[in-house]
């Protein structure tokens, strides 16, 4: 193992609020332990479930870190008890519970991946959170298809242009939702066949127009709210749609008798809580399907911005903006 000191710089929660509770602060650096790796963090993503922690209303779950941060991007300095030999030094991407926003950090190895040929740690970093969420709700709970049309709401997000993009790769047609006409020129120029400016549209109407009224076969919602029976509007008979978060609240009021009639069906999923041998499954078929589109340039992440690690006030608020375009970063070394 190599030398690591024992004491670090985090950016931790001092209090739930707005960004400017955000401090970076010394704290112990984390040991690995059994079936995990110590990371040297060069880069951490943000995440809207960052946010959500930093405001109170997203606890870690037993056992996590109370440092935020879901995704980071380092090298393998230390190993846990079961971990080979060969781990060490490995450059990695992580998918973690939290802890990102620190120069340390424990993954299991098993929710590592290693970082792809021609990508920087920035980059390396901002994957994690999204293509997990991305390819498990899309298309292990989605089930997307090739040939089938595919809707996303909030196409410049990080999961937003993630989604694009991989949809598009295996087939699929697009329609992606945004805020501006800007963004649905960046919707456009990731791939989406369709971008609809939700301040301007409906795409319940946008959406029947593109399919010739067939509607949409998989949408990806993180809205929710007043959405919800939106999309069982815009939803082809049986057609699915895929919850991952609500942006515009968890409540609505809806007409179920639309889920009859259509044959819909309405899931939805939590990443975070889930077992590390879960997310090893997710982490694996990414690996196998995924990481040759990456390599092959077909998928990459797209980056907004950088900011220092004791910015991530900065960062956060940018994010709270609504006006970024793909994936914020922390860089930690």
């Amino acid at each position: 193992m190599q030398e690591v000191p024992e004491k670090m710089t985090a950016v931790a929660i001092t209090k739930p609020g707005g960004p400017e509770v955000l401090v970076a602060e010394t704290r112990d650096v984390p040991a690995p332990k059994s079936g995990e790796v110590l990371v040297k963090v060069h880069a951490a993503g943000v995440n809207r479930p960052d946010c959500l922690q930093r405001q109170g209303g997203y606890p870690p779950p037993p056992g996590a870190p109370d440092i935020p941060g879901l995704e980071m991007a380092g090298e393998i300095v230390a190993l846990g008890e079961g971990v080979g030999a060969e781990h060490m030094g490995q450059r990695v991407m992580a998918l973690v519970p939290g802890g990102g926003y620190g120069e340390y950090c424990a993954a299991h190895a098993t929710n590592t991946l290693p970082i792809p040929e021609g990508l920087s740690m920035e980059e390396a970093a901002a994957i994690p959170e999204t293509f997990f969420t991305v390819w498990h709700n899309v298309f292990q709970r989605g089930g997307l298809k090739s040939g089938e049309c595919f809707m996303v709401h909030g196409g410049t997000s990080g999961i937003g242009t993630t989604a694009i993009q991989l949809a598009k790769a295996f087939g699929a047609s697009v329609i992606a939702t945004a805020g501006s006409a800007e963004k649905c020129v960046a919707c456009v120029n990731l791939g989406a066949d369709c971008a609809v400016n939700y301040r301007e549209e409906d795409f319940v109407a946008a959406s029947g127009k593109f399919t010739d009224g067939k509607g949409v076969d998989l949408t990806l919602d993180m809205v929710g709210g007043s959405y919800i029976e939106r999309n069982w509007d815009a939803a082809a008979p049986d057609g699915r749609i895929v919850q991952i978060a609500f942006l515009a609240g968890p409540k609505a009021e809806a007409n179920f008798a639309k889920l009859m009639m259509k044959r819909l069906t309405h899931t939805g999923s939590t990443l975070r809580p889930r077992p590390v041998g879960f997310k090893a499954m997710i982490a694996a078929e990414l690996r196998e399907k995924v990481w040759p589109l990456i390599e092959a340039g077909q998928a990459r992440p797209v980056m907004d911005s950088t900011f220092p690690l004791h910015e991530a006030a900065k960062a956060h608020a940018r994010m709270e903006s609504g006006s970024h375009v793909g994936k914020i970063v922390l860089k930690v070394v």
